[in-house]
């Protein structure tokens, strides 16, 4: 399904997590919606954002890439003073305040149990149509060594499941996906990400 290409993000300035994963893509996208993308690598990258992205990768090198970096702090306090933040597969892993694998740094944005890997290694990566709150029609998810959340907690809104596992969802101004929208020409996520989410008041 191709992707409306209309001005949702006319006027936001929007940050892409851009220390390891596939950010460019993202940056395309909003780039097409009329948004101004910005590449984030460093706290002061932060300044005058309203939203910011946190893509797919792997989510123990970028978490400890964003402890080296200050990043992990700089994210926390962007988000708790009123910004939007989205993360993307590993990002997903990153907002949550809890895994089920090892220790690992996390954001701690959303109150969510999350299983990396839930999905199982690369070889098992597998797209899927997904029925999402909200929107007419279904969204074709591409899940890479995909998460899932195992619990959430009071104030997460699912959005989509697999089987019973959560892998989109959205508490106030964070919003989750296990998949990765910005490898399809379908664009509503990050309009959704744009309109409801970094235009709300509602924090988590």
């Amino acid at each position: 399904m191709a992707g409306r290409r209309n001005g949702h993000g006319e006027g936001r300035r929007i940050g892409v997590l851009a220390l390891q994963g596939d950010f460019r893509e993202h940056v395309e996208i909003l780039e097409r919606l009329g948004a101004e993308p910005v590449e984030v690598r460093h706290p002061e990258d932060l300044r005058g954002l309203d939203g910011l992205i946190v893509p797919g990768g792997e989510s123990t090198t970028i978490g400890n890439l964003m402890v080296h970096s200050g990043m992990l702090d700089a994210i926390r306090s962007f988000f708790y003073q009123g910004g939007a933040v989205w993360g993307t597969c590993a990002g997903m892993v990153l907002a949550a305040s809890a895994t089920t694998g090892p220790s690992q740094p996390l954001l701690g944005i959303m109150s969510a149990l999350v299983e990396r890997n839930g999905f199982g290694r690369q070889v098992h990566s597998f797209e899927a149509d997904l029925e999402v709150k909200g929107f007419d029609g279904p969204f074709r998810g591409v899940f890479i060594r995909a998460p899932y959340f195992e619990d959430v907690g009071p104030g997460v809104e699912v959005l989509a499941e697999i089987d019973g596992r959560v892998v989109a969802a959205r508490a106030g101004k964070v919003l989750v996906t296990a998949f990765h929208p910005e490898l399809t020409d379908d664009t509503r996520f990050h309009e959704y990400f744009l309109r409801e989410v970094c235009g709300s008041d509602e924090r988590s």
